[in-house]
């Protein structure tokens, strides 16, 4: 199959998946007409809820293994929508929709990309695909559930739209519960202690502290409060309590547990982490798969957004086309050339690595 034709059928499964809604934990539909596309190619895919995955032709369990990963989940429409989410309209150069742009544009021409390798025999690495459920919410049923039934993985390609850029590292997402205690009173009186003005003390802190290990690829630490509530349905109440929430972007040079340790030590408020699954991730610029795309020109960066790759316990690449600066905007968009550019980009990437030196692909 040529590089057109992977194109046009990236293009039109694409326009498929945009067409079927497919937020965070309802991604059944979605994960049927991939198996289904799969299928119609002649790959025997797999399925894991809503995960699908699938292994090139000549699998040989001797062989180191490559995974290629992006998602068919998406969050919901944003409120300025102009255009039907749900409609894959084609206008000037651009394919918009709901999920086009975050991670349609890298899924679909992932996808091509591991069909373009499916039937040769004389690969030097196996290919692993996996489209995956639940990455918009970091969810525990998507990469996380899948990667044990996967086997050993070398290492990751993550498609998420970086301008074919490559995001060699990535923060970590810490997302903090914090709760200032008071004493209830009424307003009218000088009665009680009120959460809000507790909980003033200590946003102040985390609005700015300034952790003092920055990354050169990173940057610093990032902290913002980005919720806040209190229990009180009356005017008249002086709030025993007030809550908040607080987005913390961690660089490599910290770990969650060194992190929490200086907050603590910092503010009065009860601080209860969400989780502590979403690790900063990075891969040595040394790597192959980097070496590649430097060869190619392409860049080396930090990524200050999180995506599955935080759960892979093995080192992944975070490169895809399409702009993250349109992902979760209103009237979603990616570019129709960026597709075929991310399938060229993919296959020229790979082609070093996972083909004997001696050969080339026409």
């Amino acid at each position: 199959m040529s590089n057109g034709t992977h194109h046009i059928e990236a293009i039109a499964l694409l326009k498929a998946l945009i067409a079927i809604p497919s937020f965070s934990k309802e991604e059944a539909r979605t994960a049927d007409a991939i198996e289904a596309y799969l299928q119609s190619k002649g790959v025997a895919a797999r399925r894991l809820l809503n995960n699908v995955s699938a292994a090139n032709r000549h699998f040989d369990a001797h062989k180191p293994t490559i995974l290629l990963n992006s998602h068919h989940d998406t969050v919901r429409p944003n409120k300025a929508y102009t255009l039907d989410p749900f409609d894959p309209l084609e206008k000037d150069g651009k394919l918009y929709g709901l999920g086009s742009n975050d991670a349609g544009g890298c899924l679909v021409s992932l996808i091509e990309t591991f069909l373009f390798f499916y039937d040769r025999e004389d690969l030097v690495y196996n290919l692993l695909l996996a489209t995956t459920a639940e990455e918009e919410i970091s969810g525990h049923n998507g990469i996380e559930r899948l990667l044990p039934s996967l086997g050993k993985i070398e290492f990751g390609i993550v498609g998420e739209p970086t301008k074919m850029q490559l995001a060699v590292a990535e923060k970590g997402l810490l997302v903090l519960d914090c709760v200032a205690h008071g004493k209830a009173g009424h307003a009218a009186r000088e009665e009680g202690e009120n959460a809000i003005y507790k909980a003033l003390k200590d946003i102040e802190w985390f609005s700015t502290f300034k952790a003092p290990k920055v990354s050169p690829l990173l940057g610093p630490v990032k902290m913002t409060v980005t919720v806040i509530d209190t229990d009180n349905k009356a005017h008249n109440v002086v709030p025993p309590q007030c809550h908040f929430v607080v987005d913390v972007r961690v660089n490599e040079l910290y770990s969650f547990e060194e992190l929490l340790d200086i907050i603590h030590a910092n503010v009065h408020c009860e601080v209860v982490p969400r989780s502590l699954r979403m690790r900063s991730s990075s891969i040595p610029m040394d790597h192959p798969i980097v070496s590649s795309g430097i060869r190619l020109g392409r860049t080396c960066y930090g990524s200050p957004t999180t995506s599955d790759k935080a759960l892979m316990p093995f080192p992944a690449l975070k490169t895809g086309p399409g702009d993250s600066a349109r992902s979760h905007t209103a009237d979603e968009y990616v570019m129709i050339d960026e597709i075929a550019e991310g399938i060229k980009g993919y296959i020229d990437l790979l082609k070093p690595v996972i083909l004997p030196h001696e050969q080339t692909l026409e």
